[in-house]
């Protein structure tokens, strides 16, 4: 199982404070999402937010597109124009370069 890299990419109304309060609320059900092993958020002045997540399998962040939280946010009227991306996360690379992602190995490799 190779782990995936979701990058999620909004444009908000509200204002930044207003945002960075709704995000903080959002983040404690997000560490309840199946699979997730983190998330980086990050937020711009000029009303550009989004988050890299890293999840243990493309069903898994799969299944957070689909989910309850990615339905919140689509309908919400504080937030347009939502861009996904799932990506394929090449562990070799990546952790030359120092990356965080969660290498989950069976016992003995």
């Amino acid at each position: 199982m190779s782990p995936r890299i979701l990058e999620v990419n909004v444009r908000f109304n509200s204002p930044t404070a207003d945002l960075e309060e709704a995000c903080g609320q959002a983040a404690f059900a997000v560490t309840e999402s199946p699979g997730l092993c983190w998330k980086f958020w990050w937020v711009k002045a000029d009303h550009d937010a989004g988050g890299i997540y890293e999840f243990e399998s493309e069903t898994a962040a799969r299944a957070y597109l689909a989910g309850p939280i990615m339905a919140a946010l689509q309908s919400s009227p504080a937030v347009r124009n939502i861009s996904t991306k799932l990506i394929d996360a090449p562990e070799s690379h990546t952790a030359i370069t120092r990356g965080p992602l969660e290498q989950v190995k069976s016992p003995g490799m």
